[in-house]
């Protein structure tokens, strides 16, 4: 049984602020806060250099985690934090973490000037040996970006948190997938917004020029559909107010615009044991590169 929220943390910026963001969600879920810092040796010739000496090895494998860990118990009384140090490859330590912790954070650097994550080949790479949820969150993220305004218009963290955002292929949905957006919903007591964009066929030139418009049809269709799937899960969290959105079109572009009001977009992952080709699809990947709110993948078969 995974007990905790783990969080790889090597003293930049974005990973700071997956840390802050990893202790709020530690105490949502009444977990223990793991703090995983992962030394990355360097070639002898370079350790040998002044600036990359024993001290500087010090100071980045044990006073920042450290410090760090001191300041994340202060700032998040009542949650656990411990520190954990290895020495290896950054990307297979992490996901090996991931797959001891009921969820990951990893930071990102934000892209310049636009709203969106760069997602590193580390990141990456963590993602594609992922089984359990891995939480991306840019760097800069505060915690009253995931609230709604003051009265004034005044960011708060001591407001509303803005809904959870789904995003849900009613042809492929995975119940670990809704599962895991429904709770995290529940846990910051919001509603959950499910986006299920539509393509229409290629035979719709063809109604048209007869006369026919089959979008109106093929909507209702969708729609109904979206309902009966999320029926049962309505019915077991209650408390959540679902807010269904099935659209035609790109469900990317639907996505990207519903997290500019979200506290948390939630995608899926298929897990693949391949080791070739791209490990997400289309979808999660323009999510993950275009969201202003943090992005939990949810891994799944």
């Amino acid at each position: 049984m995974f007990r905790n929220v783990t969080v790889g943390l090597d003293g930049s910026p974005e990973s700071m602020a997956a840390a802050e963001w990893a202790a709020r969600e530690a105490k949502l879920r009444d977990l223990s806060l793991k703090l995983i810092n992962v030394w990355e040796p360097v070639p002898a010739p370079m350790a040998q250099a002044p600036l990359l000496g024993a001290e500087t090895q010090a100071h980045w494998s044990e006073r920042i985690p450290r410090e760090a860990a001191e300041g994340l118990r202060l700032r998040h009384p009542g949650v656990k934090v411990t520190v954990e140090q290895t020495t290896g490859r950054p990307a297979g330590d992490l996901a090996r973490a991931g797959h001891d912790a009921d969820l990951l954070v990893l930071g990102t650097r934000g892209l310049s000037g636009i709203g969106g994550f760069l997602l590193g080949s580390v990141g990456l790479a963590v993602l594609s040996q992922a089984e359990h949820p891995v939480v991306f969150v840019r760097a800069g993220e505060q915690a009253a970006d995931e609230h709604e305004m003051d009265p004034t218009g005044i960011p708060s963290a001591a407001t509303p948190y803005r809904p959870v955002v789904l995003g849900l292929d009613i042809d492929h949905a995975d119940d670990s997938l809704i599962e895991f957006a429904f709770e995290e919903a529940a846990r910051r007591g919001t509603a959950l917004g499910v986006v299920h964009g539509w393509k229409l066929p290629p035979s719709y030139a063809y109604g048209l020029s007869a006369g026919i418009d089959l979008q109106d049809e093929i909507g209702r269709q969708k729609t109904a559909r979206l309902s009966d799937l999320l029926r049962p899960w309505q019915q077991k969290h209650p408390a959540v107010e679902v807010i269904e959105q099935s659209r035609p079109g790109s469900a990317s572009v639907h996505l990207v615009h519903a997290a500019l009001d979200a506290s948390l977009v939630v995608v899926g992952r298929r897990i693949r044991r391949s080791p070739l080709g791209a490990h997400t699809g289309p979808v999660t990947h323009a999510v993950l590169h275009h969201s202003t709110a943090p992005v939990a993948v949810v891994s799944h078969n």
